[in-house]
């Protein structure tokens, strides 16, 4: 059983199908949890590359998602909408939307969520460098956050980040 986690930053490394991902999903419960763990009651993960969402817009999605998000950020993401460059594709449909561009609107949704624990999957990836540094300070700004943490997966904990646990699987 993993012991608890800590609040702030928290990486899961290793490479290609280590459980990474799955790891993320059973702690948010989007999978049933391994016998002797448990998924975190207030766990949010969400697949960034946005799979069957086509037909929507950003707007419309970030609307969902606030709607079950008790906690939701408004200021936040608006400033994630602002400082990601996605105020011309809030009304766009998703299918028109580069890879890059489908994950930041999966990213402004997903950081302003207010979950207890936030799952960020690989979130860096297809993202150009302005964007890559944006996610980068957020993460920064929350590393000693006092009462939330943020699961980062990916093949390497950033090493520019101060991460108050790292996971190696594999």
């Amino acid at each position: 059983m993993m012991e608890p986690l800590p609040t702030g930053l928290v990486a899961v490394t290793g490479d290609e199908r280590t459980g990474k991902t799955s790891l993320l999903r059973r702690l948010s419960g989007d999978l049933p949890a391994l016998p002797g763990a448990v998924s975190h009651p207030d766990a949010q993960w969400v697949d960034l590359a946005l799979p069957g969402r086509d037909e929507e817009t950003a707007q419309q999605l970030w609307l969902a998602w606030q709607m079950c998000s008790p906690r939701w950020n408004a200021s936040l993401h608006q400033d994630l909408v602002e400082a990601l460059a996605l105020l011309p594709h809030e009304n766009k449909k998703l299918f028109m939307l580069s890879s890059g561009s489908r994950r930041k609107v999966a990213l402004a949704g997903l950081l302003a969520c207010g979950a207890r624990v936030t799952c960020v999957d690989q979130p860096y990836v297809a993202l150009d460098l302005a964007s890559k540094q944006v996610i980068r300070d957020f993460l920064d700004d929350m590393a000693n956050h006092p009462s939330r943490t943020w699961v980062v997966a990916d093949y390497e904990a950033d090493p520019q980040l101060p991460w108050q646990r790292v996971i190696a699987l594999g």
